[in-house]
């Protein structure tokens, strides 16, 4: 069956060519995939990482990963993010318990220990974006520790990070929309904000199942806001203006 299949193709050119944009149409719409990683410390439970690892055309995946490790790096830092030296994960965790062992030394009295948890999760994928959410909690001995969410935005088939402004074709008719459904969470909430008369977009937007979902972290929105505000915009409302389709 294999030799009448081979001297079918030698005796049809155009069933090559057609048999080869096949395969490649086929390879080209294949999704990547996501494993977990899980990363801890060994001499202590300080800190704990588990983020999504891209896995599939290493020139694309290696974007992905590494704009993920950056961010996980960053959220580790002790210090001004522009002094930022580790290169790994693992690095950074390393630096981040030498830190801890110099502050107890300093302050020996100090029972709190410092600890860092950071996860992440896919929050949407198709063959045009993928949106990941990292959400990262560190406490270095105060009263209440920094929780803080990034949202990353991939095009599927570079793997290159999408700035907020590219997700749009009308951000200005996005924003009228988000605007009242910013309102409506506020009133919900119950949240007392200082009178503006410009509405911002958040820095954090992505895509989910549900719809577009927009997340202002502590502090985004008012000097002395405590809470997250999230809310989700479903596609129906907006697809029309998004550059990536989320139906």
């Amino acid at each position: 069956m294999f030799i009448n299949n081979l001297d079918m193709l030698h005796k049809n050119p155009l069933l090559i060519i057609y048999s080869f944009l096949i395969l490649m149409a086929c390879k080209g719409e294949q999704k990547l995939t996501f494993s977990e990683v899980n990363i801890s410390t060994n001499n202590s439970n300080l800190v704990e990482v588990n983020i999504p690892n891209a896995v599939g055309d290493e020139n694309i995946v290696n974007q992905i990963n590494s704009i993920i490790i950056k961010n996980v790096i960053a959220s580790l830092q002790i210090g001004e993010s522009e002094s930022i030296t580790s290169k790994t994960i693992e690095e950074s965790m390393t630096r981040f318990n030498k830190e801890f062992q110099i502050f107890k030394a300093d302050f020996p009295e100090t029972t709190q220990p410092w600890e860092a948890q950071i996860d992440g999760e896919i929050l949407f994928q198709s063959l045009e974006i993928i949106s990941i959410a990292l959400t990262s909690y560190v406490n270095t001995g105060g009263a209440h520790g920094a929780l803080n969410i990034s949202f990353l935005n991939f095009e599927s088939k570079t793997g290159h990070l999408i700035p907020n402004d590219k997700l749009f074709k009308d951000i200005e008719s996005f924003k009228k929309i988000a605007n009242v459904y910013f309102d409506k969470t506020i009133e919900e909430k119950e949240a007392v904000l200082e009178t503006t008369n410009t509405f911002k977009l958040p820095s954090n937007i992505a895509y989910s199942d549900a719809g577009m979902v927009l997340l202002y972290n502590t502090n985004e929105v008012a000097p002395y806001s405590i809470d997250i505000i999230e809310f989700t915009i479903p596609y129906e409302e907006v697809n029309s203006l998004l550059n990536f389709n989320g139906l």
